[in-house]
C-alpha cells in the first residue's frame, strides 16, 4: 500500500498515511488516506499542492463541505468495492 508523509497544522512533524484511494477533478489531485494500514481507522481526503517536483508535492486536508462530497461522489465506487463506508 502507498504511503504519503503529511504534516498536520500545528505539528511539526510528519505523519505517515496510507493512500486508499486516488482521483482527480478539476485537474487537482486527491487522496483518500488512513492512518493505519488494516482494519478500522481515522481517513482523511487530501488535496495535492503544486511542488516544483513530485518529491516537493504537498498535501492539504479538504475541508469545504462541497468540495468534500464532489470528491467522494468520484470514490464511491472504488470505496465500495474496498468495503468502505463513508459516514457523512
Amino acid at each position: 500500500m502507498k504511503k504519503v508523509q503529511f504534516i498536520p497544522d500545528g505539528e511539526d512533524r510528519a505523519v505517515d498515511f496510507f493512500v486508499l484511494e486516488e482521483t482527480r477533478l478539476a485537474g487537482k489531485q486527491y487522496l483518500l488516506v488512513t492512518d493505519v494500514p488494516d482494519g478500522d481507522g481515522e481517513a482523511l481526503i487530501l488535496r495535492a499542492c503544486k511542488g516544483e517536483t513530485e518529491e516537493d508535492k504537498s498535501f492539504e486536508i479538504v475541508e469545504d463541505e462541497k468540495e468534500l462530497s464532489a470528491v467522494l461522489l468520484l470514490m464511491r465506487d472504488s470505496l465500495e468495492e474496498l468495503g468502505i463506508e463513508v459516514q457523512e
